[in-house]
């Protein structure tokens, strides 16, 4: 399932941007490949992140993964949920499963990222 109003990293995160707020997470395709997610290290609020760094990390039984932005911008949530409860993530990744909230700098859009479709013809590759 890859929803049609989201945008998508070759690394597996989503980001919908609305307004002055862009909302990333990791898709439902990662989850499953990670498994079961134990520990979920995200940024603190205030904090700057920068397209196509890591902002944090996912931690399952069966591997550590980096968290990557989308955008430059400055942190303005955290999903403390995901803190106290990581397994969380598999019940919603593209709903209440949100990693962080994120104001864009000026110019910053999401048109470097994966339309739908195109996400769909790249997990399809992976899949095999």
């Amino acid at each position: 399932m890859v929803p049609k109003n989201l945008r998508y990293s070759k690394s597996h995160e989503w980001a919908k941007l609305e307004g002055e707020v862009c909302t990333i997470g990791i898709t439902k395709f990662a989850v499953d490949q990670l498994t079961d997610v134990v520990f979920v290290e995200l940024p603190d609020v205030g904090d700057h992140v920068f397209a196509g760094d890591s902002f944090g990390e996912i931690e399952s039984v069966k591997a550590v993964s980096d968290l990557y932005s989308p955008i430059n911008g400055e942190v303005t949530a955290i999903n403390q949920d995901l803190i106290r409860d990581p397994a969380g993530i598999a019940a919603d990744p593209f709903g209440k499963g949100w990693l962080i909230q994120v104001k864009p700098e000026p110019g910053s859009n999401l048109n470097a990222m994966m339309s739908p479709d195109q996400y769909q013809k790249q997990i399809d590759s992976e899949a095999h």
